[in-house]
């Protein structure tokens, strides 16, 4: 009988997490091409994002500068490394290798940007967990396709993954194929996921108006493309280890009334892990076949893809974790939202500036729901609370809310490994200040690492220690052990 683990295990993972579009700027530089994420206004708490019909005078588009990585990255790795990270998550833009996702040969200047990034991490030690597509796509796929609605798409991504496999086959080891591709499971996943516009109303998550076929089969099309790119990146390098991701929102039942058990058990099996079971187990579920007949989708899927996807399985299992979500057939009372999504306010939990709900307990939930379906390795490879962070007249920043959040969390982490689930890595959400995927904002801060930048556009990109940065250095050093204060 096996005994159980009462530590981190010694080769954990330890690092933080980004997204190119949010983080790195230089939009134009470099021959990039316009992404799906370049279109995209500032929004606020109470203003929505917009997409808009080309670049607007007058309009911000936070994703024009990020926060500079593209020209502070040798900075910010150093900065990473001195808080002994092990791994960092980040992505590839796509127009930045291939600027309309159609052209036969690609930007040797994007290529030689990631070289440069995967060369300074190596410096240091720091092992790079790389996603192929997180929220953007080059713009051109979505004018002329309609973004992932397409079958195009698959060998255009193809095309793209199979560039860089062959260029990085020797810098990187663990890839992720589709950020958060269960986003697209939703209607406000349409854009930021799918790259497709449904409507006229212009509005970055398409509430408004929605077509749950047309989702359904973009979900369908980045599945073939995850498991295509899983089979031929494997050829190119048999060492590659593929992960899928998911955001996972805890579902908890409002009541013990039996609609809302089997409501909270609908959400689970759905919105949580039809993709996940498609890309760990190769094919879908019968809950999934229920769901796709009870709502009248019907999919356009060939007995190719079929087996594509059988055979395009990950080897790991990574996925977001922020909130928990409670739900009930007859909802009474106030909502409130996370990571882009809502649900009913649970009395019990505290909320954090922007109406996100907290529960350390949610994620060790998830960990063990999530592990004892699929057994297979996993990755927290977000976390992290968003707030408003003041510079102290002494120039610290005393974020020990943050501290406090992830102190928790990595406890949660740790029961969870006693549980017996099989946990190899941890990049918390934002290890460095970016720009907010839900509102566009800088003010809504999550970073270990304050970027000088402002929400009028405004900022001289400096940066500069949290007290978070020395706590979660400590917690590196001591794989875990130490979760106690730092002195500033």
């Amino acid at each position: 009988m096996k005994t159980i683990r009462e530590t981190f295990p010694d080769t954990f993972l330890w690092g933080g997490a980004t997204s190119a579009n949010q983080i790195e700027g230089g939009y134009r530089e470099g021959n990039k091409g316009l992404s799906s994420a370049d279109l995209v206004t500032i929004g606020s708490p109470t203003s929505k994002r917009r997409v808009t019909k080309g670049i607007q005078e007058g309009e911000l588009y936070p994703s024009h500068e990020g926060i500079d990585f593209y020209h502070h990255y040798k900075e910010d790795i150093k900065l990473f490394a001195e808080m002994g990270f092990s791994i960092f998550r980040l992505s590839i833009a796509w127009s930045r290798i291939f600027p309309t996702g159609e052209e036969s040969e690609p930007n040797e200047d994007g290529l030689q940007f990631y070289d440069n990034v995967f060369t300074e991490l190596e410096k240091y030690g720091i092992e790079p967990l790389v996603t192929l597509s997180h929220y953007e796509l080059p713009y051109a796929l979505v004018e002329k396709y309609n973004g992932w609605e397409s079958k195009e798409l698959i060998d255009l991504f193809a095309k793209y993954a199979d560039t860089v496999f062959n260029r990085y086959k020797d810098k990187v080891t663990y890839w992720i194929t589709f950020n958060e591709l269960n986003c697209l499971m939703k209607p406000y996943g349409a854009y930021i996921a799918g790259g497709m516009i449904l409507g006229e109303s212009g509005l970055f998550f398409n509430l408004e108006e929605d077509d749950k076929g047309r989702r359904m089969q973009a979900v369908h099309n980045q599945l073939v493309a995850s498991a295509t790119v899983v089979k031929a990146g494997r050829k190119i390098n048999p060492g590659f280890r593929f992960g899928c991701m998911s955001t996972y929102h805890s579902p908890y039942p409002y009541s013990c009334h039996p609609d809302d058990i089997m409501l909270a058990q609908e959400e689970d099996l759905i919105k949580n892990f039809l993709c996940s079971d498609v890309q760990v187990r190769g094919s879908y579920s019968g809950q999934a076949i229920r769901y796709m007949h009870d709502h009248g989708i019907k999919l356009d899927v060939t007995d190719e893809e079929e087996r594509i996807l059988a055979e395009g399985c990950v080897d790991y299992y990574t996925f977001s974790y922020y909130t928990p979500f409670t739900v009930s057939k007859n909802p009474p009372g106030e909502l409130t939202g996370g990571n882009m999504a809502r649900g009913i306010k649970n009395p019990h939990l505290k909320t954090s500036d922007w109406g996100w709900q907290i529960d350390h307990q949610g994620l060790r939930w998830a960990l063990n729901n999530i592990y004892h379906r699929y057994e297979i390795p996993m990755m927290i490879v977000e976390n992290g609370l968003g707030a408003k962070d003041r510079i102290e007249e002494d120039g610290t920043i005393q974020d020990d809310y943050r501290i406090e959040y992830l102190r928790e969390h990595i406890l949660a982490m740790k029961e969870a490994i006693k549980d017996g689930v099989d946990l190899i890595g941890y990049t918390p959400w934002g290890c460095i200040d970016l720009v907010s995927v839900s509102t566009g904002q800088m003010d809504k801060r999550y970073g270990f690492i304050h970027v000088d930048k402002y929400d009028d556009g405004t900022g001289t990109f400096e940066r500069r220690k949290k007290k978070s940065f020395h706590w979660y250095r400590q917690v590196i050093s001591s794989n875990g052990e130490n979760l106690g204060d730092v002195p500033m």
